[in-house]
């Protein structure tokens, strides 16, 4: 047969089995058997059939597949190798894999509402996960009026209509910074991006500083990119600028592993001179030196979620956040 002129009626014969067979395997459609339906697929790609792009992109057998979309850091997409995404996301594949399911990692950067239903009606996908949600909240408000299948990996915002699995952003803050207050540090700064998981974050510092009778110092309150080398830069500044601070409170582990680097570059000892506390619980966390105390958010737990959320509804009393737990390590003394 000629390559690009394979028909469903050669499928047919050469599998031995009806037409009508051969279209229900192709898509994936019961009551087709997982093994008849592998065999057809076979014959299809060693024949060149002409897939039509209705057809599922899942391997056949897959309860379903699910479509990721990560996200954008001033208008560019933040590389898949950013730690902290990255076992994100290794926390969903394991809950798809769990379930049967495929993922696929889409290269979709959505900016507005019609991005948003792209995202959602083109992709063959069973739904889609959305990894943080940005400056989008009343764009997914409005999705979620279509009927799309889709959830968030982030906070919980005011006025949400759409579900959303994220952290108790508010009281791990606050955790954090009293943990630092306890141990005496009284100079307290908070580095963090303009996200609202981390203005969250930053609700929960300054909510433990009124509650310790610590005024607010706005020189302290920096904030960066969601990157290492944006956290050093803004800590070096503050060290140039002769601000005093002797506690960080980073609004993730990456932020704080820049802030270390910053001050050991300056010669200040970390916990000696300031200790520092984290938010996210990395892997990185774990082998840094010095350990990194940190706020933990369970990132299986959340694969797990944000997979069952989009496979099938859940009850609206279903959890939608997860629980905070300050990890103790070496980058605060105690």
């Amino acid at each position: 047969m000629a390559n690009n002129k394979t028909t469903l009626e050669d499928l047919a014969r050469l599998a031995g089995v009806s037409i009508s067979t051969v279209s229900r395997a192709l898509n994936d459609q019961p009551p087709i058997s997982l093994k008849t339906k592998q065999r057809i697929w076979a014959l299809a790609r060693a024949h060149d059939y002409p897939f039509r792009h209705s057809m599922p992109t899942a391997p056949i057998g897959a309860e379903g597949s699910i479509a990721i979309v990560t996200p954008h850091v001033r208008g560019r997409p933040l590389p898949l190798s950013h730690p902290f995404f990255l076992e994100l996301l290794a926390s969903i594949g394991e809950a798809a894999r769990e379930r049967g399911c495929d993922f696929t990692v889409s290269h979709v950067a959505p900016a507005n509402f019609d991005d948003l239903v792209t995202a959602t009606t083109t992709s063959r996908a069973s739904g889609v996960i959305f990894l943080g949600q940005g400056m989008l909240h009343e764009d997914f408000n409005r999705l979620a009026g279509t009927g799309a299948r889709f959830v968030i990996w982030g906070a919980h915002l005011p006025g949400q209509n759409y579900r959303s699995i994220g952290s108790d952003n508010l009281l791990g803050g606050r955790r954090a910074t009293l943990h630092l207050a306890r141990l005496g540090r009284r100079a307290i700064a908070f580095v963090g991006g303009s996200d609202p998981e981390a203005q969250q974050r930053r609700r929960g510092y300054l909510d433990a500083l009124a509650e310790c009778g610590i005024d607010p110092d706005p020189r302290r309150i920096v904030q960066v990119e969601f990157e290492l080398e944006s956290a050093e830069a803004a800590v070096e500044r503050l060290l140039r600028l002769g601000v005093p601070f002797d506690g960080i409170v980073a609004a993730s582990d990456l932020i704080a592993l820049g802030a270390i680097r910053a001050l050991r570059s300056k010669g200040r000892a970390v916990p000696g001179d300031v200790s520092v506390v984290g938010y996210d619980d990395m892997l990185l966390s774990r082998l840094s030196t010095p350990a990194l105390t940190t706020i933990r958010q369970d990132t299986f737990r959340a694969g797990q979620l944000l997979v069952a959320s989009v496979l099938e509804p859940l009850p609206d009393d279903s959890p939608g956040y997860l629980p905070t737990e300050l990890i103790v390590r070496e980058s605060c003394g105690a």
